[in-house]
């Protein structure tokens, strides 16, 4: 067998897992480098996963002591965040023997170390080269810093330090109102702590559609949740007592300080692509990092790059996507993604969901477009549940009533958006939707509804 592999894969989060098991399905000599000494990348180990175990625990304990009562149920209510944290480390640890399991029977080899581009074709492991005819870059992100603000992990916390907090902070200040943020800020206030978030655009979630900006501030305040918008931290001091957080109006002026006994930096992530050996080589990179690509070709031959460290939306499921595409093209198929429809979905309580484009979106290219929208007040599986916060809303076009985008928020609204992306994926029009029988009672019903009222004929409300 030739020492040469069909792919190296640098990096074992889920752009390079999945690139790396497709090229095994298809029969290439693929390898996998991965320095973390864990594989799975920061969404399986510091994100994605632990976040939403936390998440989950969290609100099973705020549901515990906030509506068993009202629903016949006597329990007594005691935090145990030890093992809280065991459940998420023994989720972790599953998920990522699983991963390794998958590599064995999909034919991929595991090379352990942090991998360096040293020539086309060429990847150096801990002092050991290994060739290739691809190489693809699947190194991910990082946490994105602020300056003169030091995290520490331990007081000063970056996401990954948020995951892991030996106690509940008294007084929990966050920067920046993104998925990040917002996601975190929820597990923690769920078990105890006062949440401020700092917020330097004037509203929350940049990018999501305005509606369901307002909507979700209006519930995250109803859960007591402060918000300073419109302003920019401009340090942070430890003290005696804890932190002192200095801010001002993000136009300038009028300063306020903030106390917090921890602070939680989430303005976003970077591009992980320094150390890789690329301004030697002459790979294209923008100012901020990130590695250009023209159909995940870099300039370089012979060199492809996924997943974030390449510009788009920072989610683990379009890396996977990206995965796919990239070793399916290396073997000589029709790799494809389809940007237009990628979800998005905040996993907070109620949670948020999107796809496609946004109201702000469409009227700015001058798109005519129609919209229908349905509450979950009036969903009668929400209203048995007690979980009647949110609403569904779909776009459409105006002329063709082929759906646009889709915005919601909810209980379970991570499930539902799937059925609108794959409408879309087919070119649907909200009528499809609109006359496809779904299951009563059931939640989904309101996708159903929002359809409708697109063309004014919702019959729930």
């Amino acid at each position: 067998m030739s020492d040469i592999y069909d792919i190296l894969v640098i990096g074992g989060g889920p752009g390079g897992y999945n690139c790396a098991i497709r090229a095994g399905q298809l029969g290439l000599k693929v390898a996998c480098i991965e320095g973390r000494g864990a594989l799975g990348g920061t969404c399986l180990n510091v994100g994605c996963i632990p976040s939403k175990a936390l998440l989950h625990s969290s609100e099973m304990y705020e549901t515990a002591g906030k509506d068993f009562a009202g629903l016949g149920i006597k329990a007594e209510l005691e935090l145990d965040l030890p093992t809280m944290m065991g459940a998420k480390e023994k989720t972790v640890d599953a998920l990522t023997k699983g991963i390794e399991f998958l590599f064995k029977k999909n034919k991929v080899e595991y090379i352990q170390g942090f991998g360096k581009i040293t020539a086309p074709g060429k990847v150096e492991v801990d002092g050991k080269v290994y060739a290739a005819k691809n190489i693809v870059i699947a190194t991910g992100s990082e946490v994105a810093t602020l300056p003169g603000i030091d995290i520490d992990e331990t007081r000063i916390v970056s996401s990954t330090g948020a995951l892991s907090l030996s106690e509940v902070p008294g007084k929990l200040l966050v920067i920046g109102a993104g998925v990040i943020g917002l996601e975190l800020g929820s597990v923690w206030r769920r078990l105890g702590s006062e949440v401020t978030v700092v917020e330097y655009l004037p509203h929350i979630l940049p990018g999501m559609d305005g509606e369901i900006q307002k909507q979700a501030t209006r519930m995250f305040k109803k859960q007591k949740v402060k918000f300073e918008l419109g302003r920019k931290v401009t340090g942070v001091t430890k003290t005696g007592s804890g932190l002192n957080v200095t801010t001002e109006a993000a136009a300038g002026g009028k300063p306020k300080d903030i106390a917090a006994d921890v602070v939680l930096v989430a303005i976003g992530r970077r591009p992980f692509t320094d150390k890789l050996g690329l301004d030697k080589l002459g790979v294209t990179t923008d100012k901020r990092g990130f590695v250009a690509t023209d159909h995940f070709k870099t300039n370089i031959e012979g060199i492809w790059a996924i997943g974030d460290c390449t510009t788009g939306p920072m989610l683990a499921h379009k890396a996977e996507e990206e995965a796919v595409a990239v070793a399916e093209l290396i073997a000589g198929k029709a790799g494809h993604v389809n940007y237009d429809v990628i979800p998005g979905v905040i996993y907070t309580n109620p949670e948020i969901a999107c796809v496609g484009q946004t109201e702000e979106e469409l009227k700015e290219a001058g798109i005519p477009y129609k919209s229908g929208k349905f509450p979950f007040m009036a969903n009668s599986r929400a209203r048995a549940n007690h979980e009647t916060d949110g609403f569904v809303k779909i776009l459409a076009h105006a002329d063709t009533d082929e759906i646009l985008g889709a915005h919601m928020i909810g209980k379970g609204v991570s499930e539902m958006i799937a059925e609108v992306a794959l409408a879309m994926e087919f070119k649907a029009a909200s009528e499809d939707i609109a006359r496809t029988c779904h299951a009563h009672p059931t939640c989904s019903e309101a996708v159903r509804q929002a359809a409708m009222d697109v063309e004014k004929w919702a019959m729930q409300m």
